[in-house]
């Protein structure tokens, strides 16, 4: 059984950081390309960022880039998203997946985990 477990969201102020962990379980995360979404209120889940299997490629939302570093732990099969220069509009539930196919929607993705919450107070 697959599992996709998110931690690290919580409450910061605007300009502060935060680390978001996904752990995986019942899949090996080298075999996957992996990203986190973000689903905001009032909004539809959007893309964040990705990482392709080998970690060698990484891409980001424009929203982020230059904020937020994804990166993986392959021997704790964990796979993480630094978050910095946080801005109240990253307030949101942050969701990790599985990369199915190449693409940042999340129907080229499977796997979710059961996100974690990410409020940015201004």
């Amino acid at each position: 059984q697959v599992q996709l477990v998110e931690s690290g969201g919580g409450l910061v102020q605007a300009g502060g950081s935060l680390r978001l962990s996904c752990a995986a379980s019942g899949l090996t995360i080298t075999s996957f390309g992996m990203g986190w979404f973000r689903q905001r209120p009032g909004k539809e889940r959007e893309f964040v960022a990705a990482t392709s299997w080998s970690g060698g490629s990484t891409s980001y939302a424009d929203s982020v880039k230059g904020r937020c570093t994804i990166s993986r732990d392959n021997a704790k099969n964990t796979v993480y998203l630094q978050m910095n220069s946080l801005k109240p509009e990253d307030t949101g539930v942050y969701y990790c997946a599985a990369r199915l196919r190449s693409g940042t929607t999340p129907e080229d993705f499977r796997f979710w985990g059961q996100g974690t919450q990410v409020t940015v107070s201004a």
